[in-house]
């Protein structure tokens, strides 16, 4: 071979061998890279705090239910309107009394009240009462167990939304442990076989789903 063909030669050879060293380094570069990404990504936590930082606990009703009924208790029986004077607002204009008195949840209103009258005679649970000076038109009722429906606790102070929760049943759970809750504290001292006739004072909660029938979930309940 020439002098010439072997330079040639060689010459050719170099661009490639600089590209084989080129090609590794920007792989060592690269794999450089990816390590300091996770050096500077992990998190050292200390023995006493890996609880603190593993995320919220799993929802239980039970607990959620405790914790939270004496707070919608006592906020339903703050938001609470006379039954009479609810009655009036929602027949003069149903919207004004929306908007002054309600909750909207799910597409309908809750409203909280409170009245006294008389337990008229009930089935499954669900007990009329007369009220003086509601119109004659609106009939309200009180549901006092052993099912308790409905998720007015829930949502008759908007307190709580969906968002709050990992996913819809956890957020039908929320509304169930409040009930049961519910049941524990204002309705088991209470014999519902022997209401009838007797005059009682509630404070609780309702949807208007109909307006001339308020089914009143409780969140205290006073026999006469």
């Amino acid at each position: 071979m020439s002098t010439a063909t072997a330079a040639a030669h060689e010459t050719g050879r170099r661009p490639a061998r600089q590209k084989k060293r080129t090609g590794r380094w920007v792989a060592v570069a690269l794999a450089l890279i990816a390590l300091l990404v996770v050096v500077l990504g992990t998190k050292v936590v200390p023995d006493g705090q890996q609880e603190e930082v593993a995320g919220p606990a799993a929802f239980d009703k039970t607990t959620f239910g405790a914790e939270q009924f004496p707070t919608v208790q006592e906020q339903v029986t703050e938001r609470a309107v006379p039954a009479p004077d609810l009655a009036a607002a929602l027949a003069a204009d149903p919207e004004a009394a929306a908007a002054e008195h309600g909750v909207e949840a799910a597409g309908n209103t809750v409203y909280s009240t409170t009245f006294t009258g008389v337990v008229q005679e009930g089935q499954g649970g669900i007990y009329d009462v007369a009220i003086e000076g509601m119109p004659e038109t609106v009939t309200v009722r009180i549901q006092t167990g052993p099912a308790i429906n409905g998720t007015e606790l829930r949502d008759a102070t908007g307190s709580f939304d969906f968002g709050q929760f990992t996913n819809q049943i956890e957020f039908q759970d929320a509304g169930a442990a409040l009930n049961e809750e519910m049941k524990k504290q204002v309705l088991d001292p209470v014999d519902p076989a022997t209401l009838s006739g007797k005059t009682v004072t509630v404070t609780g909660a309702f949807t208007a789903i109909n307006p001339e029938g308020w089914l009143v979930t409780p969140v205290s309940l006073e026999v006469q």
